[in-house]
């Protein structure tokens, strides 16, 4: 069964975030104010509505009891983020992340009642650097406060040589959950299958172990 989910404002973030869940087959709301991006969202969700999330009466219209999780995404404007956040919590919603471009604003957001608080624009500038400062390293993901997920190329001390032989878990704190080859689709590594030059791995391991990259 698919989630149902709100997107609160059709910024740049919010429209990238509302398109990919869609598309993943979720139950989905988008509220602006835009009329414009109302029109052109009706298609691309199962809900848009047009609303001016100041308005604080406009917000309990939206009815949020009913979604599983709502996504707060005007990062820029504190007043209405803080409404949404509080109203969602209000109704029961078990679930609600707001998006804060500050520190501060992060902490209000979490005082009201925010689930999550994420900073997009301040997560990929962190992940672009790691990237770009590593020649092993193609993507980040945080996992949690001590985990995370790296997308990466192969060492070449590893190429030809099995997960079996290399035993990474106990030499280098790092697990290989899967592995492609030139295309997009990901496979589980077989223990006893070599490593080809030309793979992607997909590595867990603990952010203190980021540095041998």
């Amino acid at each position: 069964m698919s989630r149902s989910i709100a997107v609160l404002g059709l910024g740049k973030f919010g429209r990238s975030l509302a398109e990919s869940l869609y598309s993943l087959g979720m139950d989905l709301m988008v509220v602006d104010r835009d009329p414009d991006l109302i029109r052109e969202f009706s298609v691309k969700s199962t809900v848009a509505v047009c609303a001016n999330l100041e308005n604080e009466e406009e917000i309990q219209e939206l009815d949020l009891k009913h979604m599983d999780m709502v996504v707060v995404c005007m990062g820029t404007s504190l007043g209405p983020s803080v409404m949404c956040v509080m109203e969602a919590k209000n109704q029961g919603v078990p679930f609600v992340m707001a998006k804060a471009l500050s520190p501060q604003m992060a902490t209000i957001l979490k005082k009201v009642g925010a689930d999550q608080v994420i900073n997009p624009e301040a997560e990929s500038g962190v992940r672009t650097a790691r990237a770009l400062a590593s020649p092993t390293i193609l993507d980040l993901f945080d996992v949690g406060d001590n985990l995370c997920m790296i997308e990466m190329v192969p060492d070449k001390k590893w190429i030809g040589k099995t997960l079996l032989a290399l035993n990474l878990r106990q030499t280098r704190g790092i697990n290989v959950i899967a592995m492609k080859e030139g295309g997009n689709t990901w496979s589980y590594l077989d223990a006893n299958s070599p490593i080809k030059e030309n793979a992607t791995l997909l590595v867990v391991l603990e952010k203190k172990h980021l540095d041998q990259f």
